[in-house]
């Protein structure tokens, strides 16, 4: 019985990778982390800007909050450009993950970590959050929303280097966006338009990184399991305090919650 749930989790992953495409976090934070030609392409075609050299860029990038208790942020792919411009790209299934108040929160996180103590505020780089949504969430039928800020009383451009960029994964326009978008949604990388990305998510799903990207969902899988299960008890806990009016120690006492679980659950009472 044992060996039968092992292959049919093993099936389950192999499916998932299957039905994977570049609007999967996954999948696309492997395929552009260290990949400096598909993050280029990608800039490009995004911010219209064909002067733009990537020098450095990662997948799955943890920024921690310096304050005790702040919320941390893991980014999908940060990339940084010869001019020393710093770039955070998302990707979104649903609209809630790509809220308007995250992008400021993101580019906030962003702002934080490139000034060294001693330097001065004008040397602060711009920064540019893109957000790449699998749905039109403004509904516009636009290809991109570009925000950048402006004088209310004068229209003029408020140039402090933050943008804010959200690209319309719906738009199917037979344009340089349109068809980066169709790569972004495919799942074989032969119905690809652009080498670039197909020779990532051939290697991540049809050859040898794909061992490593069903790896990458089994964890993903585990950590979720662990998530709803440490939630699950933080509900109980809670109901507990409240119907019988216990502090957090003694409502978990009577949970007989270990202590590894309670460092974690003292933190979210």
């Amino acid at each position: 019985m044992a060996g039968e749930e092992i292959r049919q989790d093993s099936r389950t992953v192999e499916q998932i990778v299957d039905g994977m495409s570049l609007f999967d976090d996954d999948l696309m934070s492997m395929v552009f982390d260290g990949n400096i030609e598909a993050t280029e392409l990608l800039l490009k075609i995004i911010l219209k800007k064909d002067d733009i050299q990537v020098i450095s860029v990662v997948g799955q990038r943890e920024l921690q909050s310096s304050v005790v208790g702040g919320r941390d942020i893991r980014l999908d792919i940060l990339a940084k450009d010869s001019a020393g411009k710093h770039y955070n790209v998302e990707v979104q299934k649903n609209p809630e993950g790509a809220h308007i108040r995250r992008a400021r929160f993101n580019s906030s996180m962003m702002d934080s970590r490139m000034l060294k103590a001693g330097q001065d505020f004008s040397e602060l780089q711009d920064s540019y959050m893109v957000f790449i949504t699998q749905t039109d969430i403004f509904g516009y039928g636009i290809p991109i929303y570009t925000i950048n800020r402006y004088f209310e009383e004068t229209d003029e451009l408020f140039d402090d280097g933050s943008h804010i960029v959200y690209v319309n994964g719906n738009y199917k326009g037979d344009d340089t966006v349109g068809r980066l978008m169709h790569d972004f949604g495919c799942k074989e990388s032969k119905d690809m338009y652009y080498p670039e990305l197909a020779k990532g998510v051939r290697h991540f799903k049809e050859e040898g990184g794909r061992e490593r990207m069903c790896e990458a969902v089994e964890k993903y899988a585990e950590q979720k399991a662990e998530s709803a299960r440490l939630n699950s008890l933080l509900e109980s806990i809670r109901k507990l305090m409240a119907n019988m009016k216990l502090g957090a120690e003694q409502a978990m006492n009577v949970l007989e919650v270990n202590e590894h679980d309670r460092k974690i659950l003292l933190k979210k009472l």
